[in-house]
């Protein structure tokens, strides 16, 4: 994914050996082959091209061309003389202004119904927060190129740009420092086990819930497991054994007060720390996750309660182990002393400097930023997840992606797809965080398999053959 400025950067490099009026015909090639697909074809369809000055205008005038060439009826009105209402037609391509735009824009009126297709953005979004200026057209389709900008999938970004296609036009992409998740991501990133990994190989401790309140903890510790932990061992501050969650989680006795000590140790034999759902917050709570972090072994996943102990970061957190930080908007404001805005990969991107720390940010688009600035995407979101829990089945999933071996950034970010592909394959109405370790476990079994279980072939007594159709 390139920033405004670094698709700036990769045109100017792309000049350096291939002209701009090739460029040019490349992309209004594939405007045009995208209008197309929307129409089913050319001959007799109507067809206008709202163009701008730049080279998104000129994008717009090549497709026009060749649209004409397949015999549509295409008229091409400039973006700064458009009239207030296009009437009746096929499709509208909306070539006006691309990422680089700045200031406000009007977009003339569709009439409802009209498929419309955006070239490289909907005009008057921005190209980098995705906030919408002005009165910019709906897009049923995008069509980008070289590379997914960040506007299409944050802030007004997403409700406007359709489905998005990336073209590949020549552009030489390098150095980008955003990304985004991918099914395919889930099978590279996420190791299988060895023949001699043990339940200790990728063991998870989860520090969490108090007495009378262990939901949190449940939930963290069944979403560990089912995302690959060989061992969950779950501590509750101040509860007796007993009352832990009936699970396959080992109890671990934890004081009211205190408890650093002992989790430390516990620590030890673990690859991850996760800490804070429903943890309370006490003042003996926050001395002791402090000192947790500060001293851990091994990495630390900090969520909820974990977050508000933590308090408005002046400073970066100190540990002598890697840190993820998982806050929603309220948590992230807490910490950061003003609330996240649409351009959530500059937050996460804010938050991980200041803390010295992985940042994930929650929301549809959830951004998890390193302090160096490189940042992964998790897109897969969906309202299906803003239900209570689901945040501490998410803490236990980053976990056990760090303890099968995923580095921080890349756990998180893997997690937060995986998340959003489980909610999405659960109920459409109804889903509740308890739902979702056991979802989780199927995304990650069919992505193991590199084939979706339902399309699996049947033999003649229905038993599955093993073998993918085709």
């Amino acid at each position: 994914m390139l920033t405004v400025a670094e698709m700036q950067a990769t045109d100017a490099r792309a000049q350096a050996s291939v002209a701009l009026d090739v460029l040019v015909e490349r992309a209004g090639t594939a405007v045009a082959v995208a209008a197309l697909d929307l129409l089913g074809g050319a001959y007799g369809r109507r067809i206008v091209v709202v163009a701008g000055k730049g080279n998104n205008g000129a994008d717009g005038r090549v497709a026009a061309s060749l649209l004409r060439d397949r015999g549509a009826r295409v008229e091409v009105i400039d973006a700064a003389q458009a009239g207030s209402d296009i009437g009746p037609v096929d499709l509208v391509i909306d070539a006006a202004f691309g990422t680089g735009f700045r200031g406000e824009y009007r977009a003339p009126t569709v009439t409802p119904g009209t498929p419309v297709l955006a070239v490289d953005i909907p005009s008057g979004i921005d190209g980098d927060s995705g906030v919408a200026s002005g009165v910019p057209l709906t897009a049923t389709a995008t069509v980008t190129f070289a590379a997914l900008k960040p506007g299409l999938l944050q802030g007004d970004g997403p409700g406007l740009s359709g489905v998005i296609t990336v073209a590949d036009i020549g552009l030489p992409v390098e150095g980008a420092r955003v990304h985004a998740m991918a099914d395919d991501d889930i099978g590279d990133l996420l190791p299988a086990r060895k023949r001699q990994d043990h339940k200790w190989t990728s063991a998870v401790l989860v520090v969490a819930g108090s007495p009378g309140m262990t939901g949190a903890a449940g939930l963290c510790a069944m979403a560990a497991y089912r995302a690959g932990a060989g061992m969950v061992r779950l501590g509750i501050p101040g509860a007796d054994v007993g009352d832990t969650p009936a699970s396959e989680a080992v109890s671990v006795r934890l004081p009211q007060a205190g408890w650093a000590d002992e989790a430390l140790t516990q620590a030890e034999r673990c690859q991850v720390v996760v800490v804070g759902p429903g943890i309370g917050r006490d003042d003996s709570t926050a001395t002791d996750l402090r000192r947790l972090v500060d001293r851990s072994p091994v990495p630390v996943v900090v969520d909820a309660d974990g977050l508000y102990a933590l308090g408005q970061l002046d400073t970066t957190v100190s540990s002598t182990s890697a840190v993820v930080l998982t806050p929603h908007d309220g948590e992230y404001r807490r910490l950061m002393g003003q609330p996240p805005g649409p351009d959530r990969i500059d937050d996460a991107r804010r938050l991980a400097q200041r803390a010295g720390a992985v940042a994930l940010v929650k929301g549809t688009t959830t951004a998890v930023a390193e302090p160096d600035g490189r940042v992964v995407l998790g897109l897969a979101g969906t309202p299906a997840l803003a239900t209570a829990g689901t945040g501490d089945v998410l803490s236990g999933v980053i976990g056990a992606f760090v303890a099968r071996g995923v580095p921080p950034l890349e756990a998180a970010g893997l997690a937060a797809h995986v998340h959003g592909r489980a909610a999405s394959d659960g109920a459409t109405e109804g889903l509740v965080a308890g739902d979702l370790p056991r979802l989780v476990s199927d995304v990650l079994s069919r992505a193991r398999a590199r084939v979706p279980v339902r399309a699996r072939v049947r033999g003649p007594e229905g038993r599955p053959t093993g073998r993918p159709r085709g």
